[in-house]
């Protein structure tokens, strides 16, 4: 049996945003699984029936709440809720998020809904929860979930990769914080997932891809990375293996190094130094 994060115990509270379906529903009916206690916070219709399946999973305890995460006050309110009820948080994960925002040329109200969801809801969770969970004194976590698309930066929707490539900075930066912190016993953590079967991807294929892992596989590998204590906890899938992911990281920070093309990886000139680089396992000359 797996050994979990201090954080992941039975009676401890777990708070998630977007946590109605998908990767945030998941790592609630596993931390239900093991006792804790469970807040889940979301904008959909679903959000009752999902509380009441974390209930049946195990959870003593479960609250759940509407929550715009990109209205700061919203997120505020919730956070004294969480604490009137619970009196501590020992999980706080920041996963609510929105696909869709477009390229360069959208609209600007595209850009402002996804900015406010997938940054400003992880932003506003960090600044409202922080310092009540170091204020607490015992074993926390907290989890902003990033993406594969934070670091690479595919062509197609620039917008959430910007989302994602922010909350990947904002969240090294918070790490680094709470460890200039004396005493301090909050982690930050980054996970990463790879193409995964959410309720964002069911919009695109009416079933599961061969090539995506399931929500459930994500929230099992969150558990055992936060057991590892790692920071970027890092997803693969059923297409990509750890080491084509390290092949196209490398590849990406190359071209700032060799002042190449932004996003050559994808630029025609460079197709076939890419492919030939990925199947090598050398670094380019």
């Amino acid at each position: 049996m797996m050994n979990n994060h201090p954080a992941i115990a039975a009676g401890r509270v777990a708070v998630i945003t977007g946590g109605a379906n998908g990767i945030g529903l998941a790592v609630a009916l596993r931390c239900a699984a093991v006792g804790m206690r469970v807040c889940l916070a979301d904008v959909s219709d679903a959000l009752a029936d999902s509380a009441d399946a974390v209930a049946r999973a195990g959870a003593p305890d479960v609250m759940h709440r509407t929550v715009d995460v990109a209205d700061v006050a919203q997120v505020c309110g919730l956070r004294d809720a969480v604490f009137e009820r619970f009196g501590e948080v020992g999980l706080l994960m920041n996963n609510a998020a929105v696909g869709s925002g477009g390229d360069l040329f959208s609209g600007p109200g595209s850009w402002e809904g996804i900015l406010g969801v997938n940054l400003g809801g992880v932003l506003n969770g960090v600044q409202a929860f922080v310092q009540p969970m170091v204020d607490q004194g015992t074993p926390a976590a907290i989890v902003n979930t990033g993406s594969k698309q934070g670091f690479t930066s595919p062509p197609g929707n620039t917008a959430y990769n910007v989302t994602k490539a922010a909350v990947r900075t904002l969240t090294e930066g918070l790490a680094h914080s709470l460890r200039q912190i004396a005493g301090c016993r909050v982690s930050a953590h980054l996970l990463v997932p790879g193409f995964t079967y959410s309720a964002m991807m069911s919009r695109h294929f009416a079933e599961k891809p061969a090539a995506a892992w399931t929500c459930d596989q994500v929230a099992e590998a969150l558990l055992a990375g936060l057991a590892r204590s790692d920071f970027y906890i890092w997803c693969q899938d059923n297409e990509t293996s750890r080491a084509m992911d390290e092949r196209r990281l490398q590849w990406s920070q190359d071209d700032v190094i060799r002042n190449r093309p932004a996003l050559s990886r994808w630029h025609p000139d460079f197709k076939d130094d890419f492919e030939a680089f990925c199947a090598s396992g050398r670094s380019p000359e």
